[in-house]
């Protein structure tokens, strides 16, 4: 192999991932071009479907996580936000050097681990904001709680930056509850539970 077979084969790599970038930020404008009616219905339809599939294949898991996400946001946005940059770090990078000559071998498994694990996460804490929103309206059912969340996720839709801001929420939210669920994180024993402090003794 002569020293200019090496560079092009050096140099076709970064190639393919600006060429997959440029490919993946073309169907963020695409989606983005839709009409906002268009990119509602989408999002209602597909939150909704998701969030079924989730809480009916996954019950006990996807209930238990959708039940720590309202009794501690804050632990599970804590546990999400970091979570979630590194699953979407992952997700990125495989889509960058899938079709790169030498990272289809490991591009394709870290473009199905996001794509297991995003839509699963965003589904569980869409479904727990749209449980607290109609807590305060007097229903608080699971069913009403998917049907809530995938209609604010449908709403979002109106505007784009409101759909990016809405679904990184609900994703972090999930995904912290999710991972708190599946690693046995510390809390109480039954997630309907708050840790109470205890009183100031003098």
């Amino acid at each position: 192999m002569g020293p200019v077979d090496f560079y092009v084969m050096a140099g076709g790599l970064p190639l393919d991932s600006v060429a997959a970038l440029a490919g993946h930020g073309e169907g963020l404008e695409l989606y983005r071009s839709l009409e906002p009616i268009a990119r509602a219905g989408i999002q209602f339809v597909g939150t909704g479907l998701v969030a079924m599939i989730v809480l009916g294949l996954l019950q006990q898991y996807g209930t238990t996580a959708v039940a720590k996400s309202r009794g501690s946001p804050i632990i599970s946005l804590c546990i999400g936000v970091p979570s979630l940059l590194v699953v979407a770090g992952v997700t990125s990078t495989g889509i960058i050097i899938v079709d790169s000559s030498i990272g289809a071998f490991f591009g394709i498994p870290m473009v199905v681990i996001g794509a297991a694990i995003l839509p699963v996460a965003t589904a569980v804490g869409f479904v727990a904001i749209g449980r607290t929103v109609a807590a305060r309206f007097g229903s608080d059912r699971l069913s009403t709680g998917l049907f809530v969340g995938a209609l604010l996720s449908g709403v979002s839709g109106l505007a784009f930056p409101a759909t990016v801001v809405l679904v990184g929420v609900a994703a972090a939210l999930g995904l912290g509850a999710s991972t708190r669920v599946l690693f046995g994180a510390t809390g109480t024993g039954n997630p309907n539970e708050r840790t109470v402090p205890p009183a100031n003794k003098i």
